[in-house]
């Protein structure tokens, strides 16, 4: 039944890829379809109880939960199969030194592999057990290791499966090509590491202006707001005072400041987050896991120096 229920799921497809790479095991088809079912049945019940205790549009409420909670599962998914990568890749050399290890002590092929599968390399452990076992029953090498490459989302392990099967067919030795493959992917880890050091003052800059310098400018402005409509509402001009002046009430209200203020930090934490995740990993998806931590930051921020300003200067303009 879920089966059929994930057919109306719009651009499944790319949701299925990210279930197919995660190492949770799940029929993608029937996950999807539970996916949908569920937050359909979620929404309506939220929707119930937002008419029911707030008063509010059940369809809407129903709609925006329906949406929320499937981006949330599409973003779980993501930034999961992306931390699975990240691990491969930095086990990978090691994991390869120890087949190519294994290979000169006499070893076969899958012998070798089976061998260097080590449970501190965690999901990668699987999938070199898988290779060695489809090599036993007859499965190409070249072949068996861009499977394996088709099982894990990263472009770096892909490469270098490629670059090996390449070496493979050309006639090469395997130990030999295994052990340059992992110095080169140190080599290359240790240039990223220097990068990413290098972009860290940009970063810093980036997360104190969102979290510390916006939240106290938009606090000290509501406040001005505040204090100028007190002012304003204060001064009385005689109609018979000719002056080329004309001073009215400020048509801005603190709440529309304040709210105005509350979107725009949350919008900048959304953006600046995604820039620092392109900045570090050169991925924008790498900065949405720092959403929530900025956004808390910078309204937290935001309201104790509303909170500090209002009480120190309550006293001088008398509120």
């Amino acid at each position: 039944m879920y089966k059929k229920i994930a057919l109306l799921y719009p651009k499944s497809r790319k949701l299925e890829k990210l279930i197919n790479y995660s190492s949770l095991g799940l029929d993608a088809r029937k996950f999807i379809g539970f996916i949908l079912t569920f937050s359909i049945l979620f929404g309506f019940l939220i929707g119930i109880y937002s008419k029911l205790l707030f008063n509010k549009n059940p369809l809407l409420s129903g709609f925006v939960t329906f949406i929320l909670l499937n981006i949330i599962i599409y973003f779980w998914f993501l930034l999961s199969v992306d931390a699975k990568a990240k691990f491969v890749e930095s086990i990978l050399p090691d994991a390869l030194q120890l087949m190519a290890s294994n290979l000169r002590a006499g070893m076969t092929i899958d012998r070798a592999l089976i061998l260097s599968a080590r449970p501190e390399f965690g999901p990668f452990k699987d999938e070199i057990e898988r290779v060695g076992k489809e090599i036993t029953l007859g499965k190409e090498l070249d072949l068996a290791l861009l499977d394996l490459a088709k099982r894990i989302r990263s472009e770096k392990l892909e490469k270098t499966m490629r670059l090996i099967g390449s070496g493979i067919r050309s006639g090469g030795e395997l130990a030999s090509l295994l052990e340059h493959t992992a110095e080169d992917l140190k080599s290359q880890e240790l240039i990223e590491k220097k990068i990413r050091a290098s972009v860290n003052l940009y970063v810093i800059f980036i997360s104190i202006a969102i979290g510390f310098g916006a939240p106290m400018l938009f606090a000290l402005s509501s406040f001005m707001v505040r204090v100028l409509g007190k002012t304003m509402s204060q001064v009385d001009v005689p109609d018979t005072l000719a002056i080329p002046i004309k001073i009215s009430t400020i048509a801005i209200t603190t709440d529309f400041v304040v709210t105005y203020s509350l979107i725009s930090l949350t919008t900048t934490a959304i953006l600046g987050s995604l820039i620092i995740g392109l900045i570090k990993k050169g991925k924008e998806k790498e900065g949405i896991k720092m959403i929530p931590i900025l956004i808390g930051i910078s309204l937290a921020v935001f309201f104790i120096v509303k909170y500090l300003i209002t009480g120190l200067m309550s006293g001088i303009f008398s509120f």
